[in-house]
């Protein structure tokens, strides 16, 4: 039976685990018609939104982030605070389904009730899951959840695109990783507001602090994201729950400062202003594929680029010329 969008709002307003997860799957789905009724509930939970602490989580594989997600949830929640987490799992190409299932390897943190886990697959296409990612967490905050943390698949474009809807951004850091052979690290680092290098126990301890100190010295000759912040470089152990009630400070007072300079609600409206242009976008090729008049010419010139005729970037602008022509 469908839910009705009043139903959806209440069980998202009460915290009912159960019509939330409905909720964010309505927003996942591209079926048009559960995109008009997604709309609608989008619409009436907007003014419960905004109220949340939004975490953006990567680090290369093996660094830990299921681990520090699990406990840094459980003492964010033990501050007297609600956590969501949203997962953006690598997806099966065959059913386009999440392969890792968070739940299952945050088993703790699943079972507090003021904890909720959802896994996003990618689908293959993590732009669209960073549309379907923003939805969902503006969902969880009309629900109530005071901290989003948001885990990366850790493959270089998400963690760009999961930076783009988050107020703080952490890299997980593992002594010896390999991650600065990834071609990315620079990237990340541009974007990074706090790092936690894990793992660190008493045999590794002097490594980790040579890291640091490397970290520190990488960080000198990159402009700083936010004035009046040096990015904070902490030791720990997610295993052993040790460090994570400093990144817990860390990031609150990144988000204190934030607000004191008026840079939070900034980049908070410039984060929506992007959301806007790709849904613009998205909407804009759904309208002229249904179109008949231009139905015909989208598909000769996507053929014609396909078949590398002409470069795709020549054809788009064919196909668009074409459009504004017509219209005028």
């Amino acid at each position: 039976m469908k839910i009705s969008t009043h139903e959806l709002f209440e069980g998202i307003r009460s915290g009912n685990k159960r019509l939330i997860a409905k909720a964010i799957t309505l927003v996942e789905s591209k079926k048009a018609e559960h995109r008009h009724q997604a709309e609608e509930l989008l619409k009436l939970i907007m003014p419960f939104t905004g109220n949340s602490v939004r975490v953006g989580i990567t680090g290369v594989p093996g660094a830990g982030k299921s681990t520090f997600i699990e406990n840094f949830g459980l003492l964010t929640i033990s501050q007297g605070k609600k956590v969501a987490v949203l997962a953006i799992d690598p997806s099966s190409s065959i059913n386009k389904g999440s392969i890792l299932g968070d739940k299952t390897r945050m088993e703790e943190l699943s079972k507090e009730e003021n904890a909720f886990i959802r896994p996003s697959p990618s689908s293959g296409f993590l732009g669209g899951v960073a549309n379907a990612t923003f939805e969902t967490m503006l969902i969880c905050e009309a629900a109530g959840y005071d901290y989003i943390l948001i885990e990366t698949v850790g493959v270089g474009q998400s963690e760009v695109l999961v930076a783009d809807i988050t107020d703080v951004f952490l890299f997980l850091k593992i002594i010896g990783g390999g991650d600065e052979l990834q071609g990315i690290k620079r990237g990340i680092m541009e974007m990074t507001d706090l790092i936690f290098i894990n793992k660190v126990n008493k045999d590794n301890f002097q490594k980790a602090k040579n890291t640091r100190l490397e970290l520190k010295r990488a960080l000198d000759f990159i402009p700083p994201k936010e004035k009046d912040w040096k990015v904070q470089i902490l030791l720990g152990s997610a295993l052993n729950n040790q460090g994570l009630n400093d990144v817990y400070e860390k990031i609150n007072d990144f988000i204190s400062l934030k607000k004191k300079s008026g840079r939070f609600e900034l980049v908070r409206k410039q984060q929506s202003e992007k959301r806007f242009e790709y849904w613009v976008q998205s909407y804009i090729l759904a309208s002229l594929k249904k179109n008949n008049m231009f139905e015909e010419a989208y598909f000769k010139h996507k053929k014609n680029a396909s078949e590398q005729v002409s470069n795709p970037s020549s054809e788009a602008k064919l196909f668009v010329d074409r459009f504004l022509n017509e219209k005028d």
